[in-house]
Formats: structure tokens, sequence, C-alpha cells
């Protein structure tokens, strides 16, 4: 099946790479990383192109450092690096699988990512290079969600993949509520008037202004990133595929 989309950005959160099994205490799981990199290979050899934003949830997160008496600044500086790790397991775990990748950070870390530049991005891209982008937006009390959503609109992305633990949007919490709906089709409004927290608000608006779709599914289902990329009906769409 032809790939619905020719470049896509996916979001993958940092809670995805420790995996359901490895406790509080494991950052990123091995097992779970190999899943993850054969499909985004797997993508790429459909002709995809590709670009990542992967959250610091496993190590750190802003709002939790901030609990925890440091400064809500330092503390979202603190996930930001977070996330330059999480991409450079990606990165290594990539490149051993044989696809070639870039680390582009917004952060200065330039002994191990180049600076993000939004057309050097575009065209690592163009040459097949799977993007991992690090370090958010580079500036505090914005999420890695906005990060995604901001970063989809500058390369250029067809669409927003959000991988997550449960397979859709619902109108409850799917792991505590049992009689939680799934929707399988939202607008942009409908996910900011009723607060159900696909993105954050900011995401969910530039989204929406620039009518960009977002899919939402399920990442441990081994081939959902593919259908998604195919444009199967799977997870929860929020807005309008381009053919719509």
């Amino acid at each position: 099946m032809e790939p619905k989309f020719k470049r896509v950005l996916v979001k993958l959160s940092g809670e995805a790479l420790r995996g359901d099994d490895q406790g509080e205490s494991a950052t990123i799981s091995a097992s779970v990383l190999s899943e993850i990199v054969s499909e985004l290979v797997e993508i790429r050899s459909l002709g995809v192109q590709l670009a990542l934003v992967v959250g610091g949830g496993n190590i750190i997160r802003g709002l939790q450092a901030a609990e925890a008496g440091i400064d809500r600044a330092t503390g979202d500086y603190m996930g930001m690096l977070a996330t330059v790790i999480n991409c450079m397991a990606l990165q290594e775990a990539l490149e051993k699988a044989g696809a070639e990748t870039r680390v582009m950070s917004a952060l200065s870390v330039n002994e191990v990512a180049e600076p993000y530049i939004r057309r050097r991005g575009i065209r690592h891209m163009e040459k097949g290079r799977v993007v991992l982008l690090a370090g958010g937006t580079g500036n505090p009390y914005f999420t890695t969600d906005t990060a995604a959503a901001l970063r989809a609109m500058e390369l250029k992305a067809e669409a927003l993949l959000k991988a997550t633990r449960v397979d859709g949007v619902y109108d409850s919490d799917p792991l505590k509520d049992p009689n939680a709906r799934r929707f399988k089709r939202l607008t942009y409004m409908d996910v900011l008037k009723r607060d159900l927290r696909v993105m954050d608000a900011t995401a969910v608006s530039l989204c929406m202004d620039n009518r960009l779709p977002i899919v939402v599914f399920k990442l441990t289902d081994r081939g959902n990133m593919v259908k998604a990329i195919q444009g199967q009906d799977i997870g929860t769409l929020v807005g309008d595929l381009p053919s719509d």
C-alpha cells in the first residue's frame, strides 16, 4: 500500500522509550527502542521523509523538577537536555539498522548535535536522512508537543503523527475508565473546547491555523506507525487528510 504522506513528523513521548515493564528506575528499553527503529526503517524504505521529536519524560520533566524546588525555567532546560539524550539513543539504534540520521538541537550542544536550522533540516530530509529534533523549541515553558507542531510546520510536513500509550483520543482516560469512548475523528475545535488533551492547546492551535492533520495512534501495536503513514483508519484523526 502506497504511503499517504511524503513527509511526516513523528512525536514520541519519552515515556514510550521506557516501555511498560521497565519500572520508574529505567530510562530506555532496548526492546522498545528496537521495535520503534524497525518501523522507522520500514517507513523510510517506502520513500517517506522523516523527522522525529522525542520528549524527555523518561528522564526528567520540567514540572517534576519544579515540584522538587528547582526553578521552572531551569527544570525545563533540564528536560530539553533529556531530549538530547533520547535523540542520541535513537540515532545510534537507527544507524545500526542502516538508516542515515542527523540530530539537530535547538540548544547548543555542538559536540553531539548540529544546531537546528530549518533549511538544513529540510535538505537532510530530502537526502533521505532521518532528522531527530532535540531540545524542544529551545525555550522554557513550551512543551515538546508545541515543539513538534512548530517543527512540523517549519519543515513542511504533511502530517503530525503522535504515538501514545493508547489507541487514539478518548472522552476520558481509558487506562482508568473502562467505559471511556474513543473518537475516530475530531476537529481541532472539538479538541480545544472539550479539553481532550491530545496535545497541549498551543500545539493544537498551531496545527489548526496551518491545517496540519494530527494522527493519534498506539505506539506499542506493531505496524501502527506504518498504517498511519499509509492513511489507514487507525487511532484518531484530528483535522482533515490532504484528499478529504
